[in-house]
């Protein structure tokens, strides 16, 4: 396999420039989230839908643009879902092309997989022990399988009214599972004081630089599968949205390939949807505001964008 052509990272806001082998979370100049960058230049001399012929059928192969060791990364076999064609549901929405990449294939059932395997993998190379995330729900089954796979401890935190089918997996993985009263947010405070009493690693969403690079692979994917079909992109993207990482993440793939000078500067139209008791993304996008304000009293059945106040939401 190629090595990693991981170089910095970039604040995403201010393009303050930190080391990318030093532990990271948010920008020091203006606290907003970080991004990896990588030397696309080289990469491109390497990668190519050709040369991903031969490579293993999961998100590690598109090892140039992926962070840290990708030759022992800290996996259980996430990515390269099938995208399925969806005729009779294309028939009924009135989008007779209408196809759904099926995350539910990742390991622990979720996208958050793929997010948790890249921010461990990098955690673990970097010497983190104990680590902390707060979350809605998936995030913190994801947590604690690769923790475990990657012999760190993790401290998770969520909602009390998280299904309990979720509590169950977390502790079944071995992490240390802590209720809140309230939304993640609330998880997230919880998080950052114990982490702060602790010394542990906190890998709150978009407040590390790694989560997205996991994310961004829906997007390699969809390139190399709506290729395979003879496509390019899909016109539009359609993502259930709550902190955002799937659609920043996705974004940042199309402008790598796009440098790489694989894709052109066509991009799809890219839709987040929240649910109506939990639309802070929505809403601001509504009144042309810069930033989000919190939702108040958050809402739905979908746990796993219950986000009131997404820390990325200008992203």
């Amino acid at each position: 396999m190629p090595l990693s052509h991981l170089t910095h990272l970039e604040c995403s806001i201010c393009g303050e420039r930190h080391e990318a082998d030093v532990l990271q979370t948010i920008c020091t100049a203006c606290g907003r989230a970080l991004v990896a960058r990588y030397d696309l230049t080289s990469a491109a001399r390497t990668f190519s839908r050709e040369s991903l012929a031969g490579r293993p059928w999961n998100m590690w192969r598109y090892a140039e643009v992926m962070p840290g060791d990708v030759s022992s990364p800290t996996t259980l076999g996430e990515g390269m879902t099938p995208l399925l064609s969806t005729p009779r549901l294309g028939a009924h929405a009135g989008v007779p092309d209408l196809w759904v990449k099926d995350e539910g294939g990742n390991p622990t059932g979720s996208f958050k997989a793929r997010g948790l395997s890249a921010a461990i993998s990098r955690a673990r190379e970097l010497g983190v022990t104990d680590l902390g995330v707060p979350t809605a729900g998936n995030a913190g089954s994801a947590a604690a399988a690769y923790a475990s796979r990657a012999g760190i401890r993790a401290h998770v935190a969520m909602p009390d009214d998280t299904p309990s089918t979720i509590m169950a997996e977390v502790q079944a993985y071995g992490a240390e599972l802590t209720l809140v009263k309230g939304t993640i947010s609330d998880a997230g405070t919880y998080i950052a004081q114990r982490a702060a009493e602790e010394g542990w690693f906190v890998l709150a969403t978009l407040k590390e630089p790694y989560r997205v690079e996991g994310k961004k692979t829906m997007g390699y994917e969809l390139w190399e599968q709506f290729g395979d079909l003879g496509d390019g992109l899909p016109d539009v993207v359609v993502y259930p949205t709550g902190g955002g990482t799937g659609l920043i993440g996705m974004w940042k793939a199309f402008d790598e390939l796009e440098a790489m000078g694989l894709i052109g500067s066509e991009r799809p139209r890219m839709i987040a949807v929240q649910a109506e008791g939990c639309a802070p993304i929505v809403r601001a996008f509504d009144l042309r505001l810069d930033r989000a304000e919190p939702w108040e009293d958050a809402q739905t059945l979908a746990p796993g964008i219950r986000v009131p106040a997404p820390f990325a939401d200008d992203l």
